[in-house]
């Protein structure tokens, strides 16, 4: 049998946890079309016919400028280092850019300090034309020495089968570590906070997405019946008046599409129970990154 981590990693919004969810046919990873959606690291586990795959999906490697950005970095740097695979993802929709080729020269410096091998996967082919996507390939082939280069589309789940079986070709021989029942090691308050966070991004724009941080108060198991009360954090009364919506409209359909998830992923039945609160500048808070689990 073969047993193995994997690394997903690329700049921010390249669709690195809709690549993880897509993988594990279970969404367990928050997505939306705001940069630096993920913020810590995040274990997903496919179990092959042939292999136990440990997917580990990242925060997007970028320059940060707040000391939860810098976290987020060196979660992606570790976690990069600590793989026996890396998947580099990229857009088919754009040539590479800056931020591609500063992930890049990241993987270059943890392929050669510790010989770990990587695919390159050119993600959102189903957006392109084909024409396009063999000049991007070449364009990148002579950026590293890829083990495989694939074209995929996370959204539509092209060719991500493939990209499983081309895994467990290069993963080592090894125990399986985790039962055949678990696909994450994501806490249920870890899944609940995260749910209610990309419902915030769904609904919020400008800086309020990247100011936003929730924390579970309390989370109570009554049977079939989950009670959780949560904490929307966010740096300024203004942040806060946004969040909330006139007549508390917004926060009411935070709330709801965040149950619904919830009710869904975890086979029960939630009320859910949300307050926002201003705590200025938590991102550079130290003591409270480390509470909130960054």
């Amino acid at each position: 049998m073969k047993s193995g981590a994997v690394a997903i990693i690329g700049r921010p919004n390249v669709g690195k946890s809709t690549l993880l969810n897509a993988l594990l046919k279970e969404k367990i990873a928050i997505v939306s079309d705001k940069p630096q959606t993920t913020r810590t690291r995040i274990l997903g586990v496919v179990h092959h016919p042939e292999a136990q795959i440990i997917l580990l999906d990242t925060p997007g490697l970028h320059k940060p400028q707040h000391r939860l950005n810098k976290r987020m970095v060196r979660t992606a740097l570790e976690t990069m280092r600590e793989a026996d695979l890396i998947y580099v993802l990229v857009e088919a929709t754009s040539p590479p850019g800056a931020a591609d080729c500063l992930v890049i020269e990241q993987v270059r410096e943890a392929v050669e300090a510790g010989g770990i091998q990587a695919f390159l996967l050119i993600n959102k082919v189903d957006l392109v034309n084909k024409a396009r996507v063999l000049p991007l390939i070449e364009a990148y082939r002579t950026m590293l020495d890829w083990r495989e280069v694939v074209p995929i589309s996370a959204q539509t789940g092209l060719n991500v089968d493939r990209l499983l079986d081309l895994t467990v070709k290069v993963l080592p021989e090894g125990e399986a570590l985790y039962g055949e029942d678990v696909v994450t090691d994501q806490t249920m308050r870890a899944l609940a906070a995260d749910l209610v966070r990309e419902k915030i991004l769904h609904h919020t724009r400008q800086e309020v997405p990247y100011s936003v941080a929730v924390e579970i108060e309390r989370f109570v198991e009554e049977g079939k019946l989950a009670r959780i009360a949560a904490s929307v954090l966010v740096e300024k009364e203004s942040q806060k008046a946004i969040v909330i919506g006139k007549h508390g409209e917004r926060l009411k359909a935070i709330g709801t599409e965040a149950r619904i998830e919830m009710e869904r992923l975890f086979g029960m039945k939630v009320f859910l129970e949300l307050w926002v609160k201003v705590r200025e500048a938590w991102r550079e808070d130290e003591q409270m990154l480390t509470e909130l689990g960054y």
